[in-house]
């Protein structure tokens, strides 16, 4: 049987290991390409054990190491994705996984060159779905998300009519500070907000988990990925982990899906035909008796205030993209210790409230130089409410 190619773009972050983890175990694909950015280390063991015919190293330092590393081989090292398209052939199937908005660019590369692209980049989707969109059915691709809620909604959809859907819940396990007590959210350290209780993932990420503004993030994703307005939808807290989705059915009954919190689940299913969990992973799903006692909660808002920014998210043209880069802004500032964990929150309502917000939520962003105009403008105000904070 011919195997079938696969790039993996991020192949460093958690979705790209858990990916190379599940092909570790299939004989259905080789791997083309792999792209990375700065973990040395990590990206000659990827070589090592994959033998990419393409490596895609995006810091020029890494790039210039690693192509000094195999200047012997047979192996294509390129410095960014631009001219990419001349050395490889149609790709089967490519996993978007580069965090934030430096993943948009290649993702849209990716519709032209792949039949099937599985997206784990929120943000790609958040700033730039319209254009993903657009090249998706140019080049008769076929999208698939693989984040754990939106696999979820997808694989609940196909069994179910649209106008009978009167509901689609997303669950939020709530962080590390479901239960922290509010006085104490002032002096919360980057250590324990990047330590959550069910996933193992990178520390934006956890910090956004934390702050629950990715499920602010996942909403507004599911909204462009979905036929769906975002009345439809609801976040609740599901401490479990289990659930990731649940789609209430206008005939009085809901349906749900069960996935321990592995991503490598929903990687997999998307990814091979007759995928079976435990023979790959040599596993009992021991976990399944907690079936009996899931727990579902509603969002408390005092406790995470980011939801109130869900219908800013979604009204001007560009309000997300604003929302996302002025929260990746934050987190990293959180993250290097410079303002609290509650700022985070409180700054973003700061930026939608700049006297050229309006202005610039509402340009368009038809093309990915727009989006990096606008993306700018969110980064370059959020630093000016830092810098100001800081001087009062």
């Amino acid at each position: 049987m011919k195997k079938k190619s696969i790039a993996i773009l991020g192949s460093t972050g958690s979705i790209g290991q858990s990916t190379l983890q599940v092909l570790k175990k299939s004989n259905e694909y080789r791997v083309e390409l792999l792209a990375a950015n700065k973990n040395y280390l990590k990206i000659v063991n990827q070589v090592k054990s994959f033998k990419p015919n393409i490596l895609v190293i995006n810091n020029k330092n890494i790039f210039l190491k690693i192509k000094k590393e195999y200047q012997n081989k047979k192996i294509i090292i390129l410095n960014s994705f631009e001219n990419v398209q001349k050395y490889t052939n149609k790709i089967n199937t490519t996993v978007s996984a580069i965090p934030g908005i430096a993943g948009l660019e290649p993702t849209i590369i990716f519709t032209k060159m792949s039949k099937k692209i599985l997206i784990a980049n929120k943000e790609a989707i958040i700033c730039g779905w319209h254009l993903i969109k657009k090249n998706s059915v140019k080049y008769k691709t076929e999208i698939v998300p693989i984040d754990s809620e939106h696999f979820s909604i997808n694989m609940l959809l196909q069994n179910q009519l649209i106008n009978q859907i009167e509901k689609i819940y997303i669950t939020a396990s709530g962080g590390p500070f479901l239960n922290l007590n509010l006085n104490k959210f002032k002096n919360i350290k980057p250590i324990n907000a990047i330590k959550h209780p069910k996933w193992s993932m990178g520390k934006k990420i956890s910090v956004d988990s934390a702050t629950l503004m990715n499920k602010v993030l996942e909403v507004t994703e599911a909204v462009r990925l979905f036929p769906f307005s975002l009345k439809k939808y609801e976040i609740i807290i599901h401490p479990n982990s289990l659930i990731h989705a649940i789609i209430k059915l206008n005939n009085g009954t809901s349906v749900y899906l069960y996935h321990l919190p592995d991503m490598r689940i929903p990687i997999a299913n998307a990814l091979l035909k007759n995928f079976n969990y435990n023979k790959f992973f040599n596993k009992k799903i021991k976990n399944y008796d907690k079936i009996q006692n899931l727990t579902f909660l509603k969002v408390d808002k005092k406790r995470f205030p980011s939801l109130n920014l869900i219908p800013e998210m979604n009204r001007g043209k560009s309000s997300a993209i604003i929302l996302n880069a002025a929260n990746e802004i934050f987190v990293d500032e959180f993250l290097n210790n410079n303002i609290n964990f509650t700022d985070i929150v409180n700054f973003l309502k700061l930026v939608i409230k700049d006297k050229s917000y309006i202005k610039t939520s509402n340009l368009s962003a038809d093309s990915v130089k727009n989006i990096y105009v606008i993306d700018g403008w969110a980064r370059k105000t959020a630093l000016k409410i830092i810098e100001r904070k800081k001087s009062h």
